[in-house]
């Protein structure tokens, strides 16, 4: 797992596992969100696996499915909404870890 931090509060990855929840705990974060659909990609797994295991590690989850390349405004003031609203580091993932900071820098401009 590689994650690159966007700023102190928020911090983006490549796609998670549910065995990877512990150790994103003992790292600090208390909320993950997950950018990516489900079925994107072969062996993905489902967001529902990743909330479990999240809730399983003290760790809130978020679900904003967003398509590569298409981050709408809903999404990005769905995003703001969790940002203003979640104490402790966040850690936001998708396949790559792109469309997670590009919705962040999205969600930094919308009313």
């Amino acid at each position: 797992m590689s994650i690159r931090s966007i700023d102190p509060s928020f911090h983006v990855t490549g796609q998670i596992t549910p065995s990877q929840l512990p150790e994103i705990a003992g790292l600090g974060f208390r909320t993950v969100i997950c950018m990516r659909p489900d079925k994107e990609g072969f062996s993905q797994p489902s967001f529902d696996q990743i909330a479990e295991a999240a809730r399983g590690a003290g760790i809130d989850a978020h679900y904003i499915p967003v398509v590569p390349g298409q981050i709408s405004l809903e999404q990005a003031q769905r995003l703001k909404g969790i940002l203003s609203g979640q104490a402790g580091p966040i850690l936001a993932y998708c396949a790559s870890g792109q469309r997670c900071a590009a919705a962040y820098e999205m969600a930094k401009r919308v009313p």
